[in-house]
């Protein structure tokens, strides 16, 4: 518990500054078994390894700071001195990681280094590296990353170039002069190392804020709201909303904060934005969150009658910032809304799960309720009857790595182009992609596969350590593949993306004439498909993306609820459980083959992603449009049926 007399912070004054009761003190002990329950909490060992791999980063990095400098021509007792440094920030450096979570770094390196010595010369030395696994680097993104797991921990590493002729082991990113001199790019790798300290400095009761924060964490993950990328609130949003809270209660508890936590996020009046303190001027002419309007006037005099004009302009200075929906702003020079990326379908998203959570809180605080009922996992699966499946897929680890991680970060751009489609209330992006991989013997079988047709015995599901030499040991022990077929084998790696579609009810009519309602999803898939195609670094021979439309019924098993029935062809269908070695265990249905039989020359063991044999590739009634298949000659369009509601 804080001292009697609060350290105040915030742009308004406490809404209480009472200290936490017994109850709330109980609660709050209650709470933190409850996140050890859930693992949270690494254990020594744990955290010892992570500062073992960041202390081999740094010391890389010195390294590679040290070559270029020799590369140019530095005298060795200068480039030895020129030195370099890693910062951490995010979730670790705010103390509140768990097991097996990752880190996120800054690299810093003095004016002579230019980024791209950093996305060649240090990602070459990364790569060297035996403790190194899954690099892969995206220069192009918005905030420039190499990722990788060093030695198991997975660690997304951004660089900034400032304007330094050395790197101090004690430098300090906190004064704002560190910026003169960095083009935009290095200035927002440095926004999340000095965010991360702003956001320490301006809550009065840290020990309050880390466990009010893995609790907030939990919950958004356990709803699959966590995800910056999909259109929901990332890591740095969810932070900065736990320390606004702490600082309106002070002298709380976690368990105060989190109960409070629901009630004034669901009835913020947004798009009013979170703020942890004013915003700032700063050194540099660069772009500052404001929507707000400002009038200029000019006065023009005339040369010969001394006639004075007096002209008003008003403008707005950032027109975007004024559409953000859900505004949280970060308190470092120079401030950004961290929450850009919302849409109006993800923001009704939010509201609903701030609803759903502050009626279990008062649950709990009436001790009606329990902390795991606040922590039950999302039905995303079970919760619409359409949904929109969307596979990217390449032939080789590295490529996907790119590919999947652009057709992500294009994600929401088609869910703002799915909400102008009419009767579409909702469009729900889940907050992650779902990894496979296949061995192919035929040219067939990739194209399949690639749209969400494939053999189930030889698909497996990547796992940290699985190389794909194991997979192939995994063919071979089961003996029904000839060597020579093994020899033949071609990978395919997928990634599949799922959008849930709510659709308004349909309006009451006496009609009964009236026919099954159409929604035309052809042109935002379309859209989506050219975006994605785009990318300067698409290839269309190896990569592929494919987007149709599957009904609740359809969904793949491992997706599916255990209670639901998943429609079935009456052929004999091959289906698949991953176990945790990344193996496929089989099993066959015991169907009786419908009337007739399949026609043999039809494939019969295929696995669909659908959850259906069948040997057409179009689900009846959907829209299927993609990248690697000719659109069907007729315009597909997702049909709703007369019982919709």
């Amino acid at each position: 518990m804080s001292q009697d007399i609060p350290r105040l912070c915030g742009v308004t004054p406490p809404i209480s500054l009472a200290s936490a009761t017994e109850k709330e003190l109980k609660m709050t002990e209650d709470l933190v078994t409850t996140l050890h329950d859930y693992g949270l909490f690494e254990n020594g060992e744990e955290a010892q390894k992570r500062l073992t791999v960041l202390g081999k980063l740094n010391k890389l990095t010195k390294e590679f700071v040290y070559t270029v400098s020799k590369l140019k021509h530095f005298p060795e007792a200068i480039a030895k001195d020129t030195g370099g440094k890693v910062f951490t920030f995010g979730s670790y450096r705010l103390g509140v990681h768990g097991a097996g979570a990752d880190i996120d770094a800054l690299c810093v390196f003095p004016r002579h280094v230019e980024r791209e010595d950093f996305f060649t010369l240090m990602y070459a030395m990364l790569k060297e590296r035996p403790e190194v696994t899954e690099l892969t680097s995206i220069g192009e993104a918005y905030v420039p990353v190499i990722k990788m797991h060093f030695s198991g921990i997975p660690i997304d590493l951004v660089c900034a170039r400032l304007d330094l002729a050395r790197i101090p082991d004690d430098l300090e990113l906190a004064d704002n002069d560190i910026l003169n001199g960095l083009d935009e790019r290095c200035i927002r790798s440095l926004n999340g190392s000095r965010v991360t300290d702003d956001i320490l400095r301006l809550v009065p009761n840290i020990p309050v804020f880390r466990t009010a924060l893995r609790t907030i964490k939990l919950w958004a993950k356990r709803r699959a709201i966590y995800a910056n990328v999909m259109g929901f609130l990332g890591g740095v949003a969810w932070a900065m909303l736990v320390a606004r809270l702490c600082q309106l209660y002070p002298n709380g508890c976690a368990a105060t904060v989190v109960c409070h936590f629901f009630k004034l996020m669901y009835q913020w009046k947004w798009p009013q934005p979170i703020l942890l303190k004013n915003l700032e001027d700063g050194p540099l002419q660069i772009r500052v969150w404001n929507p707000q309007r400002r009038i200029f006037f000019c006065i023009y005099i005339h040369d010969s009658t001394y006639l004075f004009i007096l002209v008003f302009l008003c403008i707005y200075i950032y027109a975007a910032d004024k559409s953000h929906r859900m505004p949280i702003i970060t308190p470092a020079y120079p401030s950004m809304c961290a929450t850009h990326n919302v849409t109006d379908s993800t923001k009704a998203i939010l509201l609903k799960e701030f609803e759903r959570g502050m009626e279990i809180v008062e649950s709990i605080m009436s001790g009606a309720g329990k902390w795991e009922s606040l922590f039950e996992e999302s039905s995303f699966f079970r919760a619409y009857k359409h949904y929109l499946q969307v596979i990217a897929s390449s032939d080789s680890s590295q490529s996907q790595l790119q590919w999947s991680g652009l057709v992500e970060s294009r994600l929401r751009q088609l869910v703002l182009k799915l909400e102008l489609v009419e009767m579409l209330t909702l469009a729900h992006p889940y907050i992650q992609g779902f990894e496979k991989v296949h061995y192919c013997l035929t040219d067939k079988e990739q194209q399949d596969a690639s749209n969400g047709i494939y053999l189930a015995d030889h698909t497996f599901t990547p796992t940290e350590g699985i190389l794909t030499m194991q997979h192939i040991d995994i063919l071979k022990g089961r003996g029904d593949l000839s060597q020579k077929a093994i020899q033949c084998i071609r990978p395919l790696y997928t990634t599949t993306f799922y959008i849930g579609l709510s659709v308004e009810p349909k309006a009451e009519s006496t009609d009964r004439s009236t026919g099954p309602r159409t929604l035309d999803l052809i042109w935002p898939i379309q859209e989506f498909i050219k975006l994605v195609k785009s990318w300067d670094k698409f290839d269309e021979d190896s990569m592929k993306i494919s987007v149709k439309n599957l009904k609740s019924n359809m969904l793949p098993y491992e997706l599916a609820s255990d209670n639901k029935k998943l429609k079935r062809s009456q052929a004999k269908v091959e289906s698949s459980i991953i176990n945790k070695q990344g193996a496929v265990i089989d099993f066959l249905s015991k169907s009786k083959n419908s009337k007739g039989g399949v026609p043999p020359e039809k494939p019969t063991k295929k696995f669909r992603s659908d959850g259906e044999a069948r040997d057409d590739i179009v689900v009846e009634n959907s829209t299927c449009l993609s990248a690697c298949l000719p659109p069907p000659a007729e315009s597909p369009r997702l049909t709703v049926g007369s019982t919709e509601p």
